[in-house]
């Protein structure tokens, strides 16, 4: 038995997600790499509509033959090495879960912090791994110290769980949550900034900012935001759940101070995986949502006390950022905008048929909204599903009413020309 438990042990250690034997490398890295060198002469836009590569990425995931999952914006798949990396290291967990986990598996975790930050282009040092990106924004909306009649502003476009911390506070402690309303799309960088900036007040000091908003996949210029609040002496929150793996940025240069975002959705990190980014100069001010020995501190770290957690999800975490790497964000980013643009140019003049979102490139990449005059979304939800096992979801939220459409680099053109199929027959009979 000790001799079988060593041998896991250094089977754990040299298989790991950071090391030169990750599964990555064992079972793609080779494969990869004679594909990106077979096309380094082709452009990101290029490689989008190349379906030879993307046959090769697709085949690393196991999306189910029963359905069309076109509901990526919720939460990806993960691909198949991943998956097995968390099965993998859930089950040596188990083999002593005191000894592998806080021993052996917790050695993963700067490794990873260092991954992290290396995908973000970011220090190391300002990186903490959570569970979502509601943990990791909270983290920042509970722990800044604002007091009554502070001011904060958000739109009512923002994601549900940031929008209620945001109110919890004003109820509980009397700061003031005021929230802008757009109409999306929009095309116009100028319109979007100076909405922000005319419900400015000499009160407020935060402007809450969601990157990509997961209604209908508007891209927010973020960079503008900041640099505009930055000249009003304002602190920005950026809630990138949406953009973070799927847009080619780096979190340091979009001028924020404060970022967070779930790793489960286009990374395809395991579910229940998440990140916060916290300018290091911030980090000292920040409260932290669980409790620390140190909370005033200006260590990171602080804000992963978490308790127990799931150390095979840090090394699946791992695995999915080497997945990402061998694609790369450029590439990955216009594949996936290739893939939106596919089905929604084709559904553009179908009778009764609108699309809520742009199909600029700066405005929109991976999440579409569609919808059907005399049909609500959520009967154009159960009419995809029912007759044709598309998967999507219906949204209705504020001004926002459609179904949220959103392929990944698994989807095949297939699957979206039977949705291209599906959605004329539906308005047909509508």
């Amino acid at each position: 038995m000790a001799n079988r438990r060593n041998f896991i042990q250094q089977v754990g250690l040299m298989t790991s997600a950071f090391s030169a034997t990750s599964l990555f490398n064992q079972v793609h890295a080779a494969e990869f790499q004679h594909l990106n060198t077979s096309k380094q002469h082709l452009s990101a836009k290029e490689i989008a509509s190349d379906e030879d590569y993307w046959s090769v990425i697709q085949q690393g995931y196991t999306a189910s033959p029963s359905i069309i999952n076109l509901n990526n914006g919720g939460v990806s798949p993960s691909p198949r090495i991943v998956q097995e990396a968390v099965e993998r290291y859930n089950k040596l967990s188990n083999e002593g879960p005191s000894y592998f986990m806080w021993r052996i598996l917790d050695q993963g975790r700067e490794p990873l912090r260092y991954k992290l930050a290396a995908l973000a282009g970011a220090d190391p040092e300002e990186i903490a791994i959570n569970r979502n990106a509601t943990e990791a924004l909270n983290t920042v909306i509970f722990g800044l110290n604002l007091k009554a009649g502070d001011e904060v502003i958000g739109t009512k476009q923002d994601y549900p769980n940031m929008m209620n911390a945001w109110k919890q506070r004003a109820q509980r402690e009397g700061i003031v949550y005021n929230q802008i309303s757009f109409q999306f799309p929009i095309e116009d960088d100028a319109t979007i900034v100076s909405m922000f900036e005319n419900a400015i007040t000499p009160r407020t000091k935060i402007i809450h900012i969601t990157h990509v908003i997961n209604w209908v996949g508007q891209i927010l210029p973020v960079k503008k935001i900041c640099a505009m609040a930055k000249k009003h002496g304002i602190e920005t929150i950026v809630d990138g759940a949406h953009s973070f793996g799927l847009l080619d940025f780096k979190v340091s240069e979009l001028g924020c101070d404060y970022f967070g975002t779930s790793l489960h959705k286009f990374l395809s990190a395991p579910i229940g995986s998440g990140m916060l980014w916290i300018k290091k100069e911030n980090i000292e001010k920040i409260w932290p949502l669980v409790c620390n020995d140190k909370p005033n501190g200006t260590d990171i770290r602080k804000f992963e006390t978490l308790g127990t957690r799931s150390f095979p999800i840090e090394q699946g975490i791992g695995e999915a950022i080497n997945f990402q790497t061998a694609i790369g964000n450029k590439r990955k980013e216009e594949r996936i905008r290739y893939l939106k643009n596919y089905w929604a140019t084709r559904v553009l003049n179908i009778p009764k048929v609108k699309i809520h979102t742009s199909l600029k490139d700066e405005y929109s990449c991976a999440i579409g909204g569609v919808s059907i005059d005399g049909m609500t979304p959520s009967q154009l939800d159960v009419a995809l599903f029912t007759n044709y096992k598309i998967h999507t979801v219906g949204i209705i939220w504020e001004n926002v009413s459609c179904v949220r459409v959103t392929p990944h680099v698994y989807t095949r053109l297939q699957d979206l020309d039977k949705l291209v199929y599906a959605i004329e027959a539906i308005a047909k009979k509508a």
